[in-house]
C-alpha cells in the first residue's frame, strides 16, 4: 500500500521551523520512507537543512535539497531543471508554501495583501507552470502523468476560527482551491491528477511562533490549550496527519481521484457548517 518506489516528488516548502515537524518536513520524509526520490526546496537554507540532517540520518540517499524563492519565476525554474537534471523526471508535485497575517482590507496594507497572495496562491500557479509540461510529457511518452497536490486551509471556508480575521489568507486559500479544481479538469485528460488538502488547526513549530508573536502570548501552552478546545477532536492535528493524507493523494490508490478537497481538521468545518 501507498507504494512510492520509482516515483519522483518534488516538495515546495520541505523545511521547518527550527527542529521540529512542520508540515512540508513531515511530508518529504514520509514520502522517502514510502520509497520516493524527494526533491524539496525552501526559501529558508536553514529550515531546509533540518530536512536534510533527517534524511541522512534515516538513509535516504535519493534525497535533493534546493533553496529557492518560489515566488520568483526564474527560481522556480531552475529548482525544476536541477530536480530533473538530479532526477530525470517529477511524478508528484506538493506545494506546501504559504503563511497567514491577521487583518480586514483597510487594516491590511496593499503589500501585505501583495505578499499572501504571492506565498499562498502565486508559487502554486508558478510550480504548476513548469512542472505541469514536464509531466505531460511523461504521459505522452509513457502513459503516466502525475499527481500534484496543493496545500490549503479551512480559513477559505468562509469563517474565522478564533474570531481573528484573515482576509487575504481566506481569499488567497480560497483562492488555490478554486486553481486546484480548475487545472485538475484542465489535464484530467493528460494523466494528471489535482488535489487540495486543507488543513485545519495545526500543532506545528511554525504555527505556534507566529500565533505566539502575533497574539503576544507569553505562555504557547496557553495558546495551544485554548486551540485544542476549538477542535472538536479536543486537539489541534499534527504535521504527520496532513503528511499522511498528502501522501495518499500523491499515490496510485488514489488514481481515481482528482479535482476534489481532502479535509483534515479534526471536525471544525463540519461543527460550523450549520446554523450557529
Amino acid at each position: 500500500m501507498l507504494d512510492l518506489s520509482g516515483k519522483v516528488a518534488f516538495v515546495a516548502g520541505a523545511g521547518s521551523v527550527g527542529d521540529g515537524w512542520g508540515n512540508g518536513r513531515a511530508t518529504a520524509v514520509l514520502l522517502a520512507r514510502q520509497g520516493a526520490k524527494v526533491f524539496g526546496t525552501d526559501y529558508d537554507a536553514g529550515a531546509l537543512a533540518g530536512t536534510t540532517a533527517i534524511m541522512e540520518t534515516e538513509g535516504h540517499q535519493d534525497w535533493s535539497e534546493h533553496r529557492a524563492d518560489m515566488t520568483d519565476s526564474d527560481e522556480v525554474q531552475q529548482a525544476v531543471d536541477a530536480c530533473i537534471q538530479r532526477f530525470g523526471r517529477i511524478d508528484i508535485l506538493v506545494n506546501n508554501i504559504g503563511g497567514s497575517m491577521p487583518g480586514d482590507p483597510v487594516s491590511l496594507s496593499v503589500e501585505e495583501w501583495d505578499g499572501q497572495m504571492d506565498r499562498n496562491l502565486k508559487t502554486a500557479f508558478l510550480s504548476c507552470k513548469h512542472v505541469l509540461p514536464i509531466m505531460e510529457r511523461q504521459f505522452e511518452r509513457e502513459g503516466k502523468g502525475g499527481a500534484i497536490v496543493n496545500v490549503s486551509s479551512i480559513a477559505s471556508k468562509s469563517f474565522q476560527v478564533g474570531g481573528r480575521v484573515h482576509v487575504a489568507y481566506a481569499a488567497s486559500k480560497a483562492g488555490l482551491e478554486a486553481f486546484s479544481r480548475a487545472t485538475a479538469i484542465a489535464y484530467v485528460k493528460k494523466g494528471i491528477r489535482v488535489n487540495t488538502v486543507v488543513v485545519g488547526m495545526m500543532n506545528t513549530p511554525l504555527v505556534s511562533q507566529r500565533l505566539t508573536k502575533q497574539l503576544g502570548t507569553a505562555d504557547p501552552d496557553v495558546l495551544a490549550a485554548k486551540r485544542n478546545a476549538l477542535v472538536p477532536m479536543g486537539r489541534m492535528g499534527e504535521a504527520w496527519d496532513v503528511a499522511n493524507a498528502v501522501v495518499f493523494l500523491a499515490s496510485d490508490e488514489a488514481g481515481y481521484i482528482t479535482a476534489t478537497q481532502l479535509i483534515v481538521d479534526g471536525g471544525v468545518t463540519a461543527s460550523r457548517s450549520g446554523p450557529q
